[in-house]
């Protein structure tokens, strides 16, 4: 069991733990690595999912394998980053609301936010549906096109539960509840493997199989953690089964769920931005494989700092959420470090590696030089990269999402695109161009969060926190 802010000082910052004196400082580490840990292999397993259903689609021709991946890279944009967004709300209101010991918010706190991203979702398939007709407007292969839209249409009932999973995901999480989450997310991940099989070869469903099955593999996932919800002692007082009060108030859970959608999507989308940047390029095929090789390794890397984002976020907020400013402060100032040295270490990896890593996935020796080449700028990135992020989730963890969304729209849109354009096609340095402008975007990103959070009144943040759990009105079971 973890340590409680609660348990007794003994003074000069130590605290007591079984009879062991501890440091407050290698306290909140042990914690926040207990919470990240979890989270950075469950995360992994959730994302490659997708990947897994891509990869099967692959073997059925170069046609299949283009209008997947086109497809995936516009479900992400237009629905997964949107509904991912809008749940990561829920690390705010769950994570003070337990922090502030009123457990009953949480339950009533999830089921509000599954019905509105259930009501998102049913925009969001509707766009999918004219996919294809879409692409063709922006000048897509017509043959990729239609393939990608006939394979979107039938991820359409991912959709509708991937939303529902995230929000599980976050429920459990701002309760310091993550082994579950890591436990059910590799379960699926081995269980997609067998679905995908199933459906995309045994039964014959060709591609349309591989979208089914991420359907089928989110089903599963989220089930498991419904179960968990429902049976686990741990949960007993923060699910009291459905509630009427989760239909009410939604403008207020709105006024939280849209900034933080925003503060996610304008990253997301701008990562999205580059590759269709490099396609106008000098040759777009050299330029658009590296930058994609580029971009997935960026994704597989920034899964640890994501953790730490999530373990922060969390930390945060039950520490607001119970009126120990102190704490939060402390946590905040411990995964800045952590995440200085995460970055630094993997960026060396990165570097060291830098001559090898191509050959993952090209025998291509253009494509490997090139690789070597952009290495170095990816190490930069990703350093910056790991700050911004634990600084984003101190952000979710005090509810400074309107703020974030700000920093995000001014850092990538403003900053970031205008400089990767001018790099890559002004000062003609191609692919490298682009990144080193996404470099600028990160660098202002992480500096004006880090303003934010040095400037920040950690006593009055932990009063907001306050009012915020306890303007929530009572449920209406709890009110005869």
């Amino acid at each position: 069991m973890m340590p409680s802010m609660d348990e007794p000082l003994l003074g000069n910052g130590v605290l007591k733990t079984n009879g062991v004196r501890e440091s407050l400082v290698v306290a909140e580490v042990r914690k926040q690595l207990y919470l990240a840990g979890p989270l950075i292999a469950a995360w992994i397993l959730q994302n490659i999912v997708q990947m897994i259903s891509v990869m099967f689609v692959g073997h059925l021709g170069e046609l299949a394998l283009s209008s997947a991946s086109i497809a995936t890279s516009f479900a992400g944009v237009t629905g997964f980053s949107l509904l991912s967004g809008m749940a990561s709300s829920l690390d705010t209101l769950c994570g003070q609301s337990f922090g502030a010991k009123q457990y009953y918010l949480l339950g009533i706190y999830k089921q509000r936010a599954i019905l509105v991203l259930t009501l998102v979702s049913l925009v969001v398939a509707i766009i999918w549906s004219y996919t294809g007709q879409i692409l063709l407007l922006f000048g897509q292969d017509p043959e990729i096109a239609a393939g990608a839209g006939s394979y979107i249409r039938w991820m359409i009932p991912a959709l509708f539960v991937y939303g529902p999973l995230q929000c599980h995901v976050r429920f459990l999480q701002t309760q310091n509840i993550v082994l579950p989450v890591m436990l059910s997310s590799g379960a699926t991940a081995l269980n997609h493997l067998l679905v995908c099989w199933l459906l995309v070869y045994k039964i014959g469903m060709g591609n349309k199989g591989a979208a089914l099955a991420n359907a089928i593999s989110y089903l599963t996932n989220v089930s498991i953690l419904a179960i968990y919800v429902r049976l686990a002692p741990a949960c007993r007082n923060t699910w009291r089964g459905f509630s009427k009060e989760a239909f009410h108030d939604i403008p207020s859970f709105l006024r939280l769920g849209v900034p933080s959608a925003l503060m996610v999507c304008l990253e997301w989308w701008s990562f999205e931005l580059l590759v269709l940047l490099s396609g106008l390029l000098p040759n777009p095929k050299l330029e658009t494989s590296v930058l994609s090789i580029s971009l997935n390794t960026g994704s597989l890397a920034f899964m640890i700092p994501f953790g730490l984002s999530a373990a922060i976020s969390t930390r945060v907020s039950n520490e607001l959420g119970a009126g120990r400013p102190h704490a939060a402060h402390l946590s905040t100032r411990v995964v800045m470090v952590l995440a200085i040295v995460v970055g630094i270490l993997i960026g060396l990896a990165m570097i060291l590696v830098r001559n090898l890593w191509g050959y993952a996935y090209s025998n291509e020796e253009e494509v490997v030089k090139y690789i070597s080449k952009m290495m170095p700028i990816l190490a930069v990135s990703f350093l910056f990269d790991c700050v911004q992020c634990v600084l984003s989730g101190v952000a979710r963890g005090c509810g400074w999402q309107k703020i974030g969304a700000c920093v995000n729209l001014g850092a990538y849109y403003l900053i970031g695109i205008p400089a990767a354009f001018c790099f890559a096609f002004l000062y003609h340095l191609g692919g490298m161009g682009l990144w080193l402008g996404i470099i600028c975007a990160l660098a202002i990103q992480m500096l004006l969060l880090l303003t934010i959070t040095l400037c920040s009144n950690w006593e009055k943040e932990a009063l907001k926190a306050k009012d915020r759990v306890y303007s929530s009105s009572l449920p209406v079971d709890m009110m005869t």
